[in-house]
């Protein structure tokens, strides 16, 4: 018999392994008495064999009722012990925390409630075992059994009460601990977890905003956890922690504390739980204001997150990223958070004055870093982001001037994108940043090459068509419309391709006629015979609207330059030109009948003070084929005052009368007008037209015309004027008609005599070329070159006056249109 069995009656120690509880509890009592009397004796020797006997035979026994009788009298021993000591713990509460895997319910309640008797025996000398308890309560604060949690609370209870008493708890070798169990997602766990940081928070003897980094982003991730209740505890104990963040001076946290912290909300931020987000939002607008020097590294990742999270469908969320965005824009003011004037924090750097020097904590920030967010954002499909993006471009060229010049490269690209945004409020704000970008030194010009760049190609002629108009309107309203047509102009004089300048100077040609914002300018060419300024803008202007005939016969009319518009018109004879000229005049006429040209039809009811007008008009008769136009412009001229013509006709001599007086009296007119040198105009203008028909030429050459039917009183002809800028001369339109040979045919004729039958000659033709050419495409039928068999009639998209034949389809502004603008 050994010395345990000597100190424990075998009646004892079968009452510990007993079934019934009460047994065991007697034996407890044996126990715990045994303890104390070994205890007042010092017999420490005999009180370690005693609990080894416990834990060796009944602890680790196979028998569940023997386990339970061992942590009965192992809680015992601890209160027989009254003050165990370290020693005492380390040999009975090892044994007492291996059962709380048990795989008995009963066996776990029982370690609990074990330790818990320890734990309230031992107090101080306990918190030695604080992570090992803290492991076995996290396992089981989520068990299946509700007794076993019971219990753990109970046990939990007082461990946080003796963590609260114990100053010399090294809580930091726990904070690992608890970030990785952070992590879980068990609502038990994750309620037990939160539940200790705000413990923890609550001691005076521990500053948990020095761990908070290590904690926040798994606080932050229980504010998607379904159980409301979990996400209200977590929500409050962030607030909590953000308040003692306010209340704390920067000085006095750790130099990378926001810095650790931001990084983990910018992750956060982009979550998909809307409550997170908001949260995350909150704290990083709350950092801006609170220490702007500490996350200046941050700025761009901040703005990124607030940006994207603008256009939110969630108003707080919105309201957030709002009031977050304000905080940013205004981080150029004011002091640093610990009291150091921003040029001296920055070492100088903001020291400079002037747009170009960055001022405040922008001095500090990476300017390339912020240029491609917003870039980035900048080519967001949200309304919302799109807009705040073209807010801080346009207030980094304020503040920061120098520094966004150096990626204007990088910017300019989503910033012309932002053009053809549907949204009319992003297209706005665009212009007015890419007006703000022109008014920067030595911008100007770059910046409108960059935008007629985009009207080049497939794409660039629907944005053309799509709103082209308007935007050069607008750009006009914000940098003046004489600067921009002047520049843009100059620019297109130097462009390679002659159509896509010929294309552009008649979208700006209509501009200038029919926009309200260049009213003024209009005005200033209609009096430029007497005005100085006039008369520059005009000369200005000629030389890049030579590459458009038509656009340059208006603006002649406009200027009221008649005598050098009828110039022009001759000029037609011995230059080459072909279907493009037809398409350009037909249009023409029909933007004479608009009310940009009011003043020149009422200039018709005085030929005698505007003799070269009547000639010029006839002129551009006389180019027309027997078409819609050509009847428009004849039944105009018809409404020319008699008297007055015949008048001017008598004044002539008696041989001149009836209609010949018509042609006579313009023959016999005043000198030229000598208010600019409109002969070298004019040679200009034959130098472009011949480089233009130079360069189509070697591009293209032109097939032969080819006579390939009959049709009516006309012969019809092949000519290739579809796809490219046609060659044929006056002589090839003097009365016959013409198609094409291409596969994209066009019909270019003038309607023959009726036929015997009385039906109109337009059928004949268009049944014989049926028979005789292949039908045109749709893609052929829709080119901009393509005239119908009345050259009056064009397909709905074919709109714009002065788009040249090689050009794509579609039209940029309805003639109804041109008809209702203001003058």
């Amino acid at each position: 018999m050994g010395v345990t069995d000597e100190l424990l009656p075998a009646a004892v120690l079968r009452q510990i392994g007993d079934k019934l509880y009460e047994k065991r509890k007697v034996a407890a009592l044996e126990v715990e008495q045994l303890i104390k009397r070994l205890a007042a004796q010092n017999d420490q020797h005999r009180i370690r064999l005693t609990v080894d006997k416990l834990i060796s035979d009944y602890a680790f026994s196979s028998q569940a009722n023997h386990r339970k009788g061992a942590l009965l009298c192992l809680a015992a021993s601890a209160v027989g012990l009254g003050d165990p000591t370290e020693v005492h713990l380390r040999q009975i509460v090892p044994p007492v925390l291996a059962s709380f895997t048990d795989q008995d319910a009963r066996v776990r309640y029982y370690a609990c409630e074990a330790l818990y008797n320890i734990a309230k025996v031992a107090r101080g000398t306990f918190i030695l075992f604080f992570n090992e308890v803290f492991d076995a309560m996290f396992r089981l604060c989520a068990d299946s059994e509700a007794n076993v949690q019971n219990a753990v609370q109970f046990l939990d209870a007082l461990i946080k009460d003796i963590a609260a008493d114990c100053t010399h708890w090294d809580v930091g070798a726990f904070i690992p601990k608890l970030r990785d169990y952070l992590r879980v997602t068990n609502p038990h766990k994750r309620q037990f977890l939160l539940s200790w940081v705000v413990v923890l928070d609550s001691l005076p003897h521990v500053r948990m905003l020095r761990h908070l980094p290590a904690l926040l982003d798994g606080l932050l991730s229980m504010l998607a956890e379904p159980v409301r209740e979990v996400r209200t505890q977590a929500a409050n104990c962030l607030k909590d922690f953000l308040s003692e963040i306010r209340a704390t001076p920067p000085s006095e946290l750790a130099p990378d504390f926001f810095s650790r912290l931001t990084t983990t909300l910018v992750d956060r931020a982009g979550s998909p739980d809307e409550l997170t987000r908001l949260t995350a939002i909150h704290w990083l607008r709350s950092f801006v204001e609170l220490a702007p020097r500490r996350i200046h590294g941050h700025v761009p990742a901040i703005l990124g997150v607030v940006l994207y999270n603008i256009s939110s469908h969630n108003p707080d969320i919105q309201r957030e990223c709002q009031e977050a965005n304000a905080a940013l824009l205004r981080l150029e003011v004011g002091v640093c958070d610990d009291g150091v004037q921003p040029d001296t924090a920055a070492g100088g750097a903001a020291a400079g004055s002037g747009a170009g020097a960055p001022r405040g904590i922008i001095s500090s920030i990476d300017m390339a870093a912020i240029l491609g967010t917003v870039i980035l954002e900048m080519r967001s499909e949200m309304e919302a982001t799109r807009l705040e993006a073209l807010r801080w471009l346009h207030f980094l060229l304020a503040r920061a001037q120098d520094l966004v010049l150096e990626q204007v490269g990088r910017l300019l690209p989503p910033l012309l994108d932002s053009l053809s945004a549907p949204s009319d409020a992003v297209v706005t704000s665009a212009l007015g940043v890419l007006a703000a970008l022109a008014d920067c030194p030595g911008q100007f010009s770059p910046v409108l090459v960059a935008l007629l760049d985009r009207f080049r190609g497939e794409a660039g002629f629907a944005l053309l068509q799509r709103s082209g108009s308007s935007l050069l309107r607008r750009l006009c309203s914000h940098l003046g419309a004489a600067a921009v047509l002047t520049e843009l102009g100059a620019i297109l004089q130097r462009d390679a391709d002659m159509g896509f300048a010929a294309t552009m100077v008649s979208v700006l040609n209509l501009i200038l006629l029919t926009g309200p914002e260049l009213a003024e300018l209009r005005d200033q060419l209609r009096r430029a015979a007497n005005d100085p300024a006039g008369a520059r803008l005009f000369s200005v202007l000629y030389p890049s609207w030579c590459y458009s005939a038509g656009a340059l016969l208006s603006l002649c009319f406009v200027a009221q330059a008649y005598d050098h518009a009828v110039d022009i018109v001759h000029a037609f004879a011995d230059l080459p030109f072909g279907a493009e000229l037809l398409v350009q005049v037909d249009r023409l006429v029909a933007l004479l009948e608009t009310p940009c040209f009011t003043f020149l039809r009422l200039q018709l009811l005085e030929p005698r003070k505007h003799p070269s007008l009547l000639r010029a008009l006839y002129g551009l008769l006389m180019l027309l084929p027997q078409c819609n136009a050509f009847r428009m412009l004849n039944t105009r001229l018809q409404a020319v005052p008699t008297l007055e013509l015949l008048q001017l006709g008598a004044s002539l001599g008696p041989a001149v009368s009836g209609a010949g007086a018509r042609i006579l009296t313009v023959a016999e007119e005043p000198p030229a007008s000598t208010w600019t040198d409109f002969n070298a105009l004019l040679a200009v203008f034959r130098a472009a037209q011949l480089r233009q028909y130079e360069a189509y030429t070697i591009q293209r050459q032109p097939p032969p015309l080819m006579p390939i039917g009959a049709a009516g009183a006309g012969v019809l002809f092949a000519a290739g004027v579809a796809d490219r800028p046609s060659t044929l001369s006056t002589a090839d339109v003097r009365g016959a008609p013409f198609v094409t040979s291409s596969q994209k045919q066009v019909v270019l004729a003038v309607e023959p005599e009726p036929s015997a039958g009385g039906q109109g000659g337009r059928e004949d033709v268009q049944q014989a070329m049926q028979q005789v050419v292949p039908q045109p495409s749709q893609d052929a039928a829709a080119e901009k070159g393509a005239l119908a068999a009345d050259l009056g009639h064009t397909p709905a998209g074919d709109v714009n006056p002065f788009l040249s034949s090689h050009q794509p389809a579609g039209g940029l502004l309805q003639p109804t249109a041109l008809a209702g603008s203001q003058n």
